[in-house]
């Protein structure tokens, strides 16, 4: 008896619109019988969490073929290749290709011990597969790969050992792809890649996001709602600028990689912007758009960090007026130069994680209570919940269309959610 596959995606939005792109691959190739984890490297605890599932998965669908994907099985395949539950390790590269899935569809006994490992050299990949399938989401919001890999080397980060250098969907195929999605009813795209502001660099002329950014505006003026991923905010370009401040339709929220407020960790982090950088860059934002309501990744506990320079962290918190917080525990991660730094006691890096999360919440209630007897566009991602266009979640007390953007005013708060009764 055939068995439909099962998808599981660690991580972050690009894992899953890859996993989708998977999804469409094993189809198109008849995939069964299968378990497919597509994984994430980003974190000790993230492959930890991934090795967890798998032997789960294992032990729930002993029959299944278990094939191993994405970050984490590029970067340390042997990890998975060691695990006796596994049958098959598929690289980034290979996980994109439909000769790929064509083999694995024939299932296990067909897999070679040559073909168990199909992991290769990432760093020679010179395009992105952007044009596997129109973005995925549900039916009110659409996510759609403009951009793969980093040229950047942070010290912590062990990503462009699993994307590999930074490559960009050409113009072209971006916007004939949100079409698309806008004739099917989506009403908002969210623009998303490893290293954003990176796109365009090795495209011919060199184009900059904000380039893309407005060539979308004004060739989608169906398109109601435009947003993009995490953002470095020290190489946002003038056109992405007067995009935020020009558009209402694009939204006003940015997530930005700051990763600390401290400018001696940011140089041992080997980022390209000092704390001054990021909290004039928040500041001319909101100059131009009033509305605008701040994401960022913050990592708690850097080799070195002393107190003061992990309050200096805290205090950016504010300064920057951040909102929506991803807090990081550090996290070593072998093969990468601040693995060979001084490392901080668990404990430490626990409890400031733990101080930050806590400035975060602190921060989303105070945004929350400002934004009570405000008017909203919600966007409806199910019969009761919505984001507003700085994607603060809006609980209803009746249902409304899914997918539907309903003009509202906010009657109340939550610790987490803005409410209309």
């Amino acid at each position: 008896m055939t068995k439909p596959p099962i998808f599981e995606t660690f991580g972050c939005r690009l894992n899953a619109y890859e996993t989708q792109a998977m999804k469409d691959l094993g189809d198109a190739a008849g995939l069964n019988n299968a378990v497919v984890v597509n994984t994430c490297a980003v974190t000790a605890e993230a492959v930890r969490s991934s090795k967890q599932r798998i032997r789960k998965l294992r032990r729930e669908h002993p029959d299944a073929q278990v094939i191993v994907t994405g970050c984490a099985a590029q970067t340390e395949p042997k990890t998975y290749t060691d695990m006796p539950e596994v049958d098959v390790v598929v690289g980034n590269i290979e996980k994109m290709q439909a000769d790929t899935w064509t083999g694995l569809a024939m299932g296990p006994n067909f897999i070679g011990e040559t073909e168990r490992l199909q992991v290769n050299d990432i760093m020679s990949v010179e395009e992105t597969a952007g044009h596997l399938i129109d973005g995925f989401g549900t039916r009110s919001r659409a996510y759609v790969q403009v951009q793969n890999g980093c040229d950047h080397r942070c010290t912590f980060c062990i990503i462009p050992y699993g994307r590999g250098n930074s490559r960009s969907v050409p113009a072209g195929v971006v916007v004939e792809q949100i079409q698309r999605l806008v004739d099917q009813g989506f009403n908002e795209v969210v623009l998303t890649g490893v290293d954003m502001t990176s796109w365009g660099q090795d495209l011919p002329s060199s184009p900059k996001l904000g380039d893309l950014v407005q060539r979308i505006l004004r060739l989608v003026p169906d398109l109601n709602r435009l947003r993009i991923s995490s953002i470095d905010s020290i190489e946002a370009d003038p056109a992405l600028i007067d995009a935020v401040a020009s558009d209402i339709r694009f939204m006003p929220h940015l997530h930005l990689s700051l990763q600390a407020g401290d400018n001696m960790i940011l140089k041992r982090m080997k980022r390209r912007h000092m704390r001054e950088d990021a909290i004039e860059f928040c500041a001319d934002i909101r100059r131009v758009r009033p509305d605008i309501v701040f994401g960022a990744d913050i990592i708690a506990g850097f080799p070195t960090e002393t107190d003061e320079m992990f309050e200096n962290s805290v205090r950016l918190i504010a300064e920057c007026g951040l909102t929506w917080l991803h807090i990081f525990p550090y996290s070593s991660r072998e093969g990468t130069p601040a693995a060979r730094m001084p490392q901080l006691p668990r404990d430490v890096v626990k409890s400031r994680a733990a101080v930050l999360r806590a400035a975060g919440d602190a921060a989303v209630l105070t945004h929350l209570a400002g934004q009570i007897g405000k008017s909203h566009n919600v966007l409806m991602e199910n019969a009761r919940m919505g984001r507003t266009e700085g994607f603060t979640e809006v609980a209803f007390d009746k249902d409304q269309q899914k997918g539907a953007i309903i003009r509202t005013k906010i009657t109340g708060a939550s610790s987490k959610q803005l409410l209309v009764a």
